[in-house]
């Protein structure tokens, strides 16, 4: 078990050393579309890359998670089998619609599984900003 700050440092490590193997711009919050994003997260038990779409007015949140919806075969196609929420609940009690692909048996806190998960992260996102940058005039278009 580590103390809150080993915890902290080692998260900062494990940021720092995935920058550096994979030094690329993503897309993240760069979506020309406010309020949605791509993003990565890891923890002690996996690791997930998501898209995630939190605009308040639920009816602009829905129609943009329906339109991306319509393109499931082929969001498949790009980064295999996802787990999809309309109403995805955040820990903060923040409702939003979330898309997502996970890697568990990995941990932040695991120095041997890091690779693992940079891997991870580079093919699932560089799925999905394929997908969005081959369907964006579509899924803007709302």
């Amino acid at each position: 078990m580590f103390s809150k700050q080993e915890a902290q440092q080692l998260k900062k490590e494990f940021w720092t050393a995935f920058g550096k193997s994979f030094p690329r711009k993503w897309i993240m919050y760069d979506t020309k579309i406010k309020d949605v994003s791509f993003k990565f997260y890891a923890d002690h038990k996996k690791a997930e890359v998501s898209l995630d779409i939190e605009m308040k007015d639920e009816i602009f949140r829905n129609a943009y998670y329906e339109k991306i919806w319509s393109l499931e075969d082929i969001l498949k196609d790009f980064i295999g089998d996802f787990h999809k929420e309309e109403y995805f609940t955040l820990e903060n009690g923040k409702l939003i619609s979330k898309i997502w692909v996970e890697k568990h048996n990995v941990s932040i806190f695991n120095k041997n599984t890091w690779q693992e998960i940079f891997e991870f992260f580079v093919e699932k996102m560089d799925g999905f900003e394929r997908f969005y940058y081959e369907y964006e005039d579509f899924i803007k278009d709302i």
